[in-house]
């Protein structure tokens, strides 16, 4: 094995050991939003809050499954979220897992399911909200860019 071989292997892991990480720190951070009624769900209700106030907005995740990938419209939109987030300096991630991602969200409420495609993560402009968790994944998708990966995919914890 050369040293090249042995080195591309160690980044391999590190990589793996990042994005789980990052995984963990997505779920508390929604897990800590919601109780904080910080979370705002929906592709139509996100569109809305970025309209009116931008400023708010900390964290973007745009979830998708194999079900939703070849949906024109959701891609669409998707395509002009993530462009206002870069637009406006929002971190934005994608989740694969769209069914555990509205179980988190909407976990204890009854009645429709939520539209988990997108999911912002808000703060108030005049009492900023500081969480451990989103200082994690703005590190993570800080790192990310500088590998040109614009929208690192995050995969969640198994339960």
């Amino acid at each position: 094995m050369t040293l090249e071989e042995i080195r591309g292997q160690e980044n391999a892991m590190e990589h793996v050991d990042r994005v789980q990480s990052a995984g963990a720190a997505l779920e508390e951070l929604l897990v800590a939003a919601k109780k904080q009624e910080y979370l705002t769900v929906g592709v139509y209700e996100s569109a809305k809050v970025m309209n009116v106030d931008p400023d708010s907005v900390a964290f973007c995740v745009l979830a998708t499954d194999e079900e939703y990938e070849c949906d024109i419209a959701l891609q669409i939109h998707f395509t002009l979220i993530q462009a206002f987030c870069f637009d406006n300096d929002i971190n934005v991630v994608r989740v694969n897992d769209i069914e555990r991602l509205a179980d988190l969200v909407s976990a204890g409420e009854t009645g429709e399911p939520k539209d988990a495609h997108c999911i912002l993560v808000t703060s108030p402009s005049a009492n900023p909200w500081k969480d451990p968790a989103l200082d994690k994944l703005s590190l993570f998708c800080e790192e990310s860019r500088s590998v040109y990966d614009w929208v690192p995919t995050i995969t969640l914890p198994e339960r």
